[in-house]
């Protein structure tokens, strides 16, 4: 009864995202911004769906990845500078910028919960220092891979508009060492705050 409940989530959370990435399709910005920007998500996205038979995650993680699918789609259908509700947020407290896309890499510390997921059902860890450790360590790989991706395609494509839209500076020559460090912000904080919680949800998943 408990894996039906898990799967009808699953397939909930399946359907949302693939409705929010169709509405992104429609009429983005930019198609050519739009596909670098949702790419990795939809490769994540394709890989996750492929394993789900062979290694199916606990509910709080395809809850991670469906949001931050979620605000990914978002990103690439204004682009991450000119999301309206932070434009607002922008013009209302007389900010420098728009800050989606620092709450976005934020945000995306929450997929350290993931890493430490696949981790501990992978690996001979359990829980404790070394655990957190590895996985904020992933966590952060991942962020600074990313950095790197955005400065090649910006190479790759002699820093056309559309990767100045990829790479989303927005002027600020620091603004890597700012995603990279948001990153690890929100991996600490997402560690603290979820870590028992997710526990209980590999428990349950070890017990079923």
């Amino acid at each position: 009864m408990r894996k039906k409940t898990g799967t009808k989530i699953h397939l909930t959370l399946l359907l949302i995202v693939i409705a929010i990435f169709t509405w992104s399709a429609i009429k983005p910005v930019g198609y050519r911004i739009w596909t670098l920007e949702v790419l990795p998500a939809v490769i994540g996205l394709l890989v996750v769906i492929a394993v789900y038979k062979k290694f199916q995650l606990t509910t709080l993680s395809y809850l991670i990845i469906a949001i931050l699918s979620i605000f990914t789609f978002i990103g690439g259908h204004y682009t991450y500078s000119e999301v309206p509700l932070f434009n607002w947020i922008k013009d209302d407290f007389h900010f420098e910028r728009n800050h989606y896309d620092r709450f976005g890499h934020f945000l995306k510390g929450l997929l350290v919960i993931v890493i430490r997921e696949i981790l501990v059902r992978t690996s001979p860890l359990s829980n404790g220092k070394w655990l957190a450790f590895l996985s904020l360590s992933v966590a952060l790989a991942i962020a600074s891979l990313y950095e790197i991706i955005e400065w090649l395609v910006s190479v790759i494509t002699h820093g056309g508009k559309a990767s100045r839209d990829f790479l989303g500076t927005q002027g600020d020559i620091w603004d890597s060492q700012w995603d990279m460090s948001l990153t690890l912000s929100g991996s600490i904080i997402a560690l603290v705050l979820l870590t028992r919680i997710h526990n209980k949800y590999l428990r349950k998943k070890t017990d079923g």
